[in-house]
């Protein structure tokens, strides 16, 4: 078989034992409160007098952050992720942009490792399966990395690849990052953040079975099996494990290198993107929740959406997405006592919520339909909306007497489809929203 083994200069082992990931988790606490003491030093020398949550969140403390967590991957470099999407209106700005970076920033596992990794799943004669494979990944993300690779009947392979250590370390990595946040101030102490956990910790041992990936893909592909506008990778079962996911080979480019082609194209691949969650919603009721860039292409020959990355799918309640039918009516007529009904129904809030939250909630609703409820085409790329509501959501997310967090499906929603408005900004994309809905609602 012949391979391609070049030595890559950025890759760094992934620490696998508790004790490793705990000493790097100790190190960048450490760098961080000494990065505290000077900021401190620095702004008494001026006369002013910080607080502990300024001092924490200098620049060099954020690049500090972001550094060691795409060093340690797995779990801890994914809550980082997750904060960067969901916690916007609870971080600063520079941290969140800072966080940002790891959603396309993991470093790669070195050759040996690798090795280890292709041995112990497939043995020690692994090699003599391929034609041809390529040990430099063509893409790494926080739970494995992809390589590309050729069978010896021709048959072109992406094949993604644990971590390892990553599965063990899941529950110590949330707990530890989280502790870490929640220790610095910058997350209010009344935030309860324990149910979110648990469900962050379920929700990313499934991502990190390969073997239930691979399935999640395969009932994809047969919900899609009617649409010729969405191109999805073949499951290849002999080679899969838990730990290794063969996949076709898809070939696309970036979708959100599509920003100098024509505006009938962007406007497209945006339709396309909002056709899709509704039909997740409201249809399949199963829906792929990461909304990373990465995880969509698109396919120049054939002018189809290319959808990969299928650890995160999830069936949504039938109560859910009966309520989301319901704001989604209460929106098109203008019924804010139908938002209400629903909003309270899904637990944005409950009896004991003040009337003034409440408001706000519905507030940020409304906003949040604003695509929606317009006539014709909504113009992404003349939109403030993504302002507005981050200035909204702040009126609420400062006012301590108000720290609620929704069912965990709800929040997995909320992330698609916030993923997918800022892909139809980043396009500059002119979408009738309306035109993309079920036919229930036309």
């Amino acid at each position: 078989m012949s391979s391609n083994k070049p030595k890559d200069e950025t890759a760094q082992k992934v620490p696998q034992s508790r004790f490793a990931r705990l000493s790097r988790m100790g190190a960048l606490a450490t760098g961080i409160a000494g990065g505290m003491v000077a900021e401190g030093v620095r702004q008494l020398a001026k006369g002013n007098r910080p607080k502990v949550s300024q001092m924490l969140l200098t620049p060099a403390n954020a690049r500090r952050l972001a550094d060691q967590l795409s060093r340690l991957r797995g779990a801890a470099m994914k809550v980082g992720q997750l904060l960067s999407m969901d916690a916007g209106d609870f971080i600063p700005a520079e941290l969140a942009d800072i966080l940002a970076r790891l959603r396309s920033n993991a470093r790669s596992m070195p050759h040996s490792q690798l090795q280890e990794v292709l041995r112990s799943n497939w043995g020690d004669d692994w090699e003599q399966q391929f034609a041809f494979f390529n040990f430099k990944p063509i893409a790494s993300a926080s739970i494995g990395q992809v390589h590309e690779a050729f069978t010896r009947d021709g048959q072109r392979l992406a094949i993604k690849i644990q971590y390892p250590g990553v599965r063990e370390s899941i529950d110590s990595d949330i707990d530890n990052v989280a502790s870490l946040f929640k220790m610095s101030g910058v997350l209010p102490k009344e935030l309860d953040l324990k149910p979110l956990l648990e469900q962050a910790k379920a929700q990313l041992h499934e991502e990190a079975d390969y073997l239930r990936e691979a399935e999640s893909l395969k009932h994809y592909r047969s919900l899609l099996n009617d649409s010729q506008h969405f191109l999805m990778p073949e499951v290849y079962e002999q080679w899969c494990t838990k730990n290794i996911l063969v996949m076709s080979h898809v070939q696309g480019v970036p979708v959100e290198s599509l920003t100098g082609h024509s505006q009938a194209l962007r406007d497209k691949v945006a339709s396309l993107a909002f056709k899709l969650f509704f039909r997740e919603l409201f249809e399949f009721r199963f829906m792929q929740t990461d909304p990373n860039f990465a995880n969509f292409q698109f396919c120049t020959q054939t002018e189809r959406l290319v959808l990969l990355d299928f650890g995160a799918s999830r069936h949504l309640p039938v109560f859910l997405v009966e309520q989301y039918g319901c704001i989604a009516d209460a929106a098109l007529s203008g019924n804010r006592a139908g938002l209400d009904a629903a909003a309270r129904a899904i637990g944005y809030y409950d009896n004991n919520t003040l009337a003034r939250h409440r408001e706000l909630v519905l507030d940020l609703i409304e906003l949040a339909c604003e695509p929606l409820c317009t006539k014709g085409e909504y113009d992404f790329g003349h939109s403030d909306l993504a302002q507005r509501i981050r200035e909204k959501g702040m009126d609420l997310g400062m006012d301590r007497d108000f720290w609620h967090v929704p069912p965990v499906d709800a929040l997995f929603l909320q992330r698609k489809v916030g993923g997918v408005f800022l892909l139809a900004s980043r396009l500059k994309a002119r979408v009738n929203i309306q035109a993309q809905l079920p036919e229930m609602f036309t």
